[in-house]
C-alpha cells in the first residue's frame, strides 16, 4: 500500500510532535527479577540528575510486581498474540516474544511524545531483547545498553541504528567499586542525551538520502553541491551497514527521496562478497513509495577483504588490490546481466516515481579506458538487462546516458531527475 500523498519537497518526519524536553523521560528496561538492583541503581542516578526516569520490567518468568514503573505484563500484552506468547516457560522463546512485544510497546509511547531515550543493563539475554527493539526506534533518539558482549562483534545488535553500547567491566551481577562507576557514567551519559535532545528545526530543508564509494565520490559530490540550497543532502558509505541505514531512515520517513547511484552492495550480495546490505536492499522504497532515483554506481566491483582472504574460486578472476585490507574482483557479463535482472525486479515493485539512470561510459572510477575494471561487454550485459526486464511507465523509467557517472554531464542529469521528483 502506498504511503499518504504529501506536497512536493516536504520530508517525512520520524519524530513525533515535539514533547518539551522537560517532559521527556528516559526508559530504563530490563529484567528486573534479576537484574533489579542495577537497573534500579540506573534509575535514581538519572533522576539525580534531575531527569526523570521511568523503570519498565521486561522479565520473562512469572508476571509479578516487582516495583516497576511500567510492569512485564502491560508490556507483553503489545505481543500479537497477547501475553501468554511471552510467558511460555520456555526462555529463549520467550524472550524473542518479550522483544516482538517490546518493540511495539516502544513504537506506541513514541508516537506519544515522552520517549526522551532507552538505557539497559545485561548479557546477551538483554541484548537479544532490547536491540531488536531499539533497532526499531527513530535514528536519533537516545539508546545505551550497558553489556557484557560490547568489546567483541556488536554489529548484528547495533545494526543500522545508532545504538550506543558500552562494556561493563565486571558482570551486571549486583553492585560493587566498578559496576556503580560504569553504571552511573552510563546513567550520566543517558540523562545529558535526553536533556540535551533537540527536536528537528521546522524550517529544515527536505532531506535526500545518497549513497557514495570511493569510486563514485566525484558523482556524488557534485550532486550535493548542486542541491544544497534544496536539500539537506545525507550520504551514506556503501560498505553494507551503509545501505542497511539508508534503508531504515528511508522507512522511518525521514526522507523526502532516495538518490541511490552507488548500488554496489547488491554485486556483493549476489556475488558473495563481504559489503552486502542484505536481501532488503530497494525495500524501502518499494515499501514507502519513496521517489527512487537510482544507478550503477560501482557494480563492476565485487568486495574481499585482503587479498589473502579472496576465495582460491576466483584465484583467476580479474582483481584490483585496493588496499592492504581491501581487494576488488571485476564482476563479469554473466554476473552483469544476473544483477541487471535483478535491480528491475525491484524496481518494478516500486509505486513511487522512479527514475534509474544508466552511465553508458561507466560505472566507477575504475571503469573507463586505461583503468583495470574497463570491459564494456560486461557493462553492457548490466544496461541491457536493466533496460530489457524494468517495465517502463510515465512514473517508471530507465534512462542511458552517453557518460561515465563522474562525468559533469551525468551529474547534471541526476540533478534534474531529483528536482523532478522530489
Amino acid at each position: 500500500m502506498s504511503p499518504p500523498s504529501r506536497p512536493k519537497g516536504e520530508t517525512l518526519k520520524a519524530e513525533p510532535e515535539a514533547t518539551p524536553v522537560a517532559a521527556r523521560a528516559a526508559y530504563v528496561i530490563g529484567s528486573f527479577d534479576t537484574k533489579g538492583e542495577e537497573l534500579q541503581h540506573l534509575c535514581r542516578c538519572i533522576r539525580g540528575q534531575g531527569v526523570a526516569a521511568l523503570s519498565v520490567d521486561v522479565s520473562t518468568s512469572a508476571p509479578v510486581a516487582r516495583g516497576c514503573d511500567v510492569s512485564a505484563d502491560e508490556v507483553a500484552a503489545c505481543h500479537p498474540d497477547g501475553a501468554a506468547a511471552v510467558f511460555s516457560g520456555e526462555r529463549s522463546t520467550a524472550v524473542h516474544a518479550m522483544a516482538q512485544a517490546l518493540t511495539e510497546w516502544l513504537r506506541q509511547r513514541n508516537e506519544r511524545g515522552d520517549l526522551g531515550g532507552v538505557i539497559g543493563a545485561g548479557g546477551s539475554g538483554a541484548a537479544a531483547l532490547l536491540c531488536p527493539a531499539l533497532q526499531g526506534l527513530p535514528v536519533g533518539l537516545p539508546k545505551l545498553l550497558v553489556c557484557t558482549l560490547a568489546s567483541g562483534d556488536v554489529r548484528s545488535f547495533v545494526g543500522s541504528s545508532d545504538i550506543a553500547m558500552l562494556y561493563p567491566v565486571v558482570d551486571v551481577s549486583g553492585l560493587n567499586r566498578i559496576s556503580r562507576q560504569v553504571l552511573g557514567n552510563a546513567a550520566h551519559a543517558m540523562a545529558g542525551m535526553v536533556r540535551g535532545w533537540q527536536p528537528p528545526a521546522a524550517d529544515a530543508l527536505p532531506a535526500i538520502g545518497l549513497s557514495m564509494f570511493g569510486v563514485t565520490t566525484a558523482c556524488v559530490q557534485g550532486v550535493t553541491q548542486a542541491l544544497r540550497g534544496e536539500f539537506d543532502c545525507l550520504v551514506f558509505h556503501a560498505t553494507g551497514a551503509g545501505g542497511q541505514s539508508l534503508e531504515k531512515l528511508a522507512d522511518d520517513g525521514a526522507l523526502a527521496a532516495m538518490v541511490d547511484l552507488t548500488t554496489t552492495e547488491i554485486a556483493d550480495l549476489l556475488c558473495g562478497g563481504v559489503l552486502s546490505a542484505g536481501e532488503d536492499r530497494l525495500g524501502a522504497p518499494i515499501r514507502r513509495g519513496l521517489p527512487y532515483v537510482g544507478s550503477c554506481g560501482a557494480l563492476d566491483m565485487v568486495n574481499f577483504w585482503g587479498r589473502d582472504t579472496l576465495p582460491e574460486r576466483h584465484a583467476d578472476r580479474r582483481l584490483h588490490v585496493h588496499n592492504a585490507n581491501v581487494t576488488l574482483m571485476r564482476t563479469t557479463p554473466a554476473e552483469s546481466a544476473t544483477i541487471g535482472r535483478w535491480i528491475a525486479e525491484r524496481l518494478n515493485r516500486m509505486n513511487g516515481p522512479v527514475r534509474f539512470l544508466i552511465p553508458e561510459g561507466g560505472v566507477s572510477a575504475l571503469d573507463a579506458p586505461g583503468q583495470p575494471f574497463w570491459w564494456p561487454e560486461a557493462d553492457a550485459a548490466l544496461f541491457d538487462a536493466i533496460t530489457k526486464h524494468t517495465v517502463q511507465n510515465a512514473q517508471r523509467r530507465v534512462e542511458r546516458i552517453p557518460a561515465h557517472i563522474n562525468d559533469p554531464g551525468f551529474i547534471d542529469v541526476v540533478v534534474a531527475a531529483v528536482q523532478e521528483l522530489a
